[in-house]
This record gives structure tokens, sequence and C-alpha cells, in this order.
């Protein structure tokens, strides 16, 4: 049985009512992936026609479902997804590519779809064997239960050391008519991107061509998913990827085939939003963690130089075990910027925690109150500002604070 952790602080209250996507249903069940006792394994059923794109880790030793999509996906046309939890089916060799091909011919046999238009992702401990043959007691049922309200299920079913689910839903126009995006992320630990951070699916009845999907989803992450970071460990097992079903076209919607159509403006906003909202979230759910932190770099050369530079500070342990510590380390924050490998002044460097500037001119600022910024430290969300003072670059990325329980949580990860 899996262990029972507390959900994070930083969880959302509540959720939303998600919207369900017209040509999609879910389904979970128990197969006894890793632990007894609780969902492991979730299908998604697509109608036939429906569009694909994807993104995926850039690690040099992906995972055998990592492998499959990225082969399948050439196709750009998908009618299911298998996602199973407790076993990553990475570092595998062989055995992984035949599990992750068996795993494919059996949610083919029960739903009638073509080999090439099933996609699977696995999540869990790398390195273990994944008995694929557990999904053939299942996948019938899958099939037959499948609902077009069971995203949240579906979220719960892909957790691993998540500590709640993680889903979001919006609505857009196209050509006058409305269109639904919902979806789902997984994600707490081993989290840097590299495209893609974790395990994300994400679903619209618009009818958009799989080339265009495609490009808007490469864009789009980098603002969202390629923003963040829990731990700077790049999974081997990063999977986004985007359906959509075209089933909005009956409503009206027209197809869109190009993507600059500037038809795609709202659309393409509403799926920003929704990736960053899943993004954010993945950061809350990070392993022990108990602050959100944002860091916002200006003033850098260029707004590659600026991402850098964050990302320096996101995944300095020692800024993020100040920020554990509610300390007002900004002497921290300087030597990540010193380390970044940008070009830097120690002497136009100026910093901000919340609105309070505790950095100027290379100086500690005449005006800083340890008392003020003690008590800022203290909340939940904290905005760490960097101006580099030499040029326009800036970017934000999103991080969160290091405890004691992620090396808690990490040192008995595989127990």
């Amino acid at each position: 049985m899996a262990k029972s952790v507390p959900v994070s602080p930083l969880a959302p209250k509540s959720y939303p009512d998600q919207l369900s996507v017209e040509g999609v249903r879910f389904a979970t069940a128990a197969a006894g992936i890793r632990y007894a006792g609780r969902t492991d394994v979730m299908l998604a059923l697509l109608d036939k026609g429906t569009q694909a794109a994807g993104v995926f880790t850039r690690s040099k030793c992906p995972s055998a479902p990592v492998d499959w999509c990225r082969a399948k996906l050439k196709g750009g046309k998908a009618r299911a997804v298998v996602v199973n939890s407790g076993n990553a089916n990475a570092f595998t060799g062989k055995v992984g590519a035949k599990a992750a091909k068996l795993t494919a011919e059996i949610a083919a046999k029960a739903t009638g779809a073509p080999l090439s238009e099933i996609f699977i992702a696995s999540t869990g401990v790398i390195g273990e064997p994944l008995d694929a043959t557990k999904f053939d007691g299942v996948m019938d049922q899958l099939v037959e239960k499948a609902d077009p309200e069971g995203l949240l299920d579906a979220a719960r079913a892909i957790m691993t050391t998540d500590t709640f689910p993680k889903v979001a839903t919006a609505k857009a126009m196209i050509g006058g008519v409305e269109v639904t995006i919902s979806g789902m992320a997984k994600g707490a630990g081993m989290i840097a991107p590299d495209m893609a951070t974790m395990l994300s699916f994400i679903f619209t009845d618009a009818p958009i061509a799989a080339p265009v999907l495609q490009a808007m989803l490469s864009r789009s992450v980098q603002g969202s998913f390629n923003a963040i970071t829990v731990d700077s460990d790049t999974s081997t097992s990063d999977t986004l990827m985007l359906f959509a079903t075209g089933a909005a076209a009956k409503r009206g919607a027209p197809k869109i085939t190009q993507a600059g159509d500037r038809r795609l403006a709202a659309f393409r906003k509403a799926l920003d939003g929704l990736l960053l909202d899943l993004a954010h979230q993945v950061v809350r759910d990070g392993e022990g963690c108990r602050k959100f932190v944002e860091v916002r770099v200006e003033g850098a050369m260029s707004a590659g130089a600026a991402k850098r530079i964050a990302f320096s500070i996101a995944n300095s342990p020692l800024v993020k075990t100040a920020m554990a510590g509610e300390d007002a380390n900004w002497g921290r924050v300087v030597a990540a910027v010193g380390k970044s490998g940008e070009a830097a002044d120690r002497d136009r460097l100026a910093i901000w925690f919340g609105d309070f500037r505790v950095a100027h001119k290379g100086l500690r600022d005449p005006a800083y109150s340890e008392e003020k910024v003690s008590a800022y430290m203290k909340g939940e969300k904290i905005d760490v500002r960097v101006d580099i003072g030499l040029g326009k670059g800036a970017a934000s990325v999103w991080t969160c604070d290091l405890t004691k329980e992620y090396v808690a949580i990490n040192g008995d990860y595989r127990s």
C-alpha cells in the first residue's frame, strides 16, 4: 500500500467544475502495478479522427513509452491513451520496449483502434521491469466504463508522490463558436524543464490540425512547463500531449489548418493559461514544499539570458533552503546570479523580496528592514525579483522551497 502523506499546504482549496470535452472519455482501474488498494491505470478514449501533438523529455535515457509515443506521433492521430503509475518502464532495455508494445496491443484490441493511434505513458520507479500483462485483466472494463466526466479520477490514478490531483479547464472562441480545453498533470519530484516536465494530457473539442497543435504546444510550453523546477532533475518519462477531437466542428467551429490563423488568438491565450495553471500546480505539490516561489529576472542581455539566470537562482539549494527557513538571505541570490554564466555586474544588481528592495548597486539597500522582510518571508508565496541592470531581457520561472521532508520522501522512495 502506498504511504499516506499529508496534502501539500499549497494545494488548491477547491476545484472548479471540470468541463467535459466532447469526444473524450476516461476510466480508471487498480491493476496492481506497484501498490495494492489504489487505482494505478487510466484510459482516455478519443473519437475517431482526433488529432495529436506532443513534446517529450530531452533526457538521453528516455523511457520505453516515450520512445513509443515519439514514433507514433508522426501519424498525427490518436484513439486512446493508456497511463500507469508505480512503474516508469524506464531503463528497462528490450524488456521495456516489449512491455510498451504489449500495453498498446492490449489497448488496441480492447478499443478496436489501430495500434498506430495508441499512446502510452508510465510514471514511477526507474529500472524495474513493467508487467504489462496486468493491463490485460482491466482493459476491457476500462473501455466499458469510460465516462466523459472522469478527468479528476484519471488525474488521481496517475499520481505517485503527488499529494493532490492536478486538473484545469478553460473555454475559448474559434470563429464565433465556443470550444473547451481540459487537462490533467502529475508531478511532484524529479521536476526540471527540458520538455516536458512530468506527465500532462490536454484535450479539446476544437477542430485543429495536428501540425497546428504541435506548433502551438511547442511555443506555449516555453512560458509554462519549461519555466518550472522543483529539484533540477529532468525525468526520463516527461510527456506532454495535446489532443483535439474536432467535435466542435458540428457546432460550426471552423477547421484550423494554419498555425498563423488569426482565429486562433483566443484559443492560444486559453491554452497558455491552462498550461501555466497546471505547471504551477506541479510546483505547488513539490515534494515536501511549503513555499511557492516566483523568480523574476529583468535587465539581462537577452530573454534567454534572463531565463538562465532565473533558473540558476530557482535551482540553487542554498536559495531554496533559505526560503524553507524563511530567511531573507539575498547573498545567496547574488551567488546564484554570479554562477549562472551570463553577463552580470555586481555593482548594478538590485534584488527585491516582494516589494522590499534588499540590495541595490552592489550593497545592502540603505532602507533595508530585517523585521519587515522577515515577516514577508513567512508567507506561502514569495516573489524574488532581480534587476541585472545591463539590458532589456526578462523572464520568470517558478519553483518551491527545499525542506527536510523532500529528503525524507526521496530517501525512502523505493521502500
